[in-house]
């Protein structure tokens, strides 16, 4: 992902979430020189995925799919070229957090082996409050 990316994948942020990341959380995270991918197929962005690194240990902050573009094991390629990029940066362990209502990211994590770990209380923003966000973990084994 570039700064030339940033309207694609904002309007996929903006199709896909009630409560999407502003343009400017994308930016900083690639100031902050984030791993961050975009997924392009037929020369079009089809998602983008973010992840931070630090102390052997990876988190995935975003990872989304055009809503176009669902259902064709896009996001399934994009999660584990971000898991790719954590074992290469030396990440031992992966975690991410998932809001419960969205049960096709939960089933696509606990797939590729992420298990819960723990929930945070009120995490992300929801219509009528805040919902809470479950914790998940992957260990991740040498290549």
């Amino acid at each position: 992902m570039t700064a030339d990316d940033l309207a694609a994948v904002g309007e996929i942020e903006l199709a896909s979430y009630e409560f999407p990341w502003s343009p400017g959380v994308f930016a900083d995270c690639l100031k902050a020189g984030y791993p961050c991918w975009v997924l392009v197929v037929d020369d079009v962005t089809a998602g983008y995925g973010i992840l931070s690194l630090g102390a052997g240990e990876a988190h995935v902050l975003n990872i989304c799919i055009s809503p176009q573009r669902r259902g064709q094991g896009l996001g399934r390629y994009l999660l584990r070229r971000l898991l790719d990029s954590a074992r290469w940066n030396g990440a031992e362990r992966v975690f991410l957090e998932v809001r419960p209502s969205n049960a096709d990211a939960r089933a696509l994590y606990a797939s590729i082996g992420f298990h819960e770990i723990g929930r945070r209380p009120r995490y992300y923003p929801a219509r009528n409050g805040r919902e809470e966000a479950i914790v998940m973990a992957l260990d991740l084994l040498p290549s």
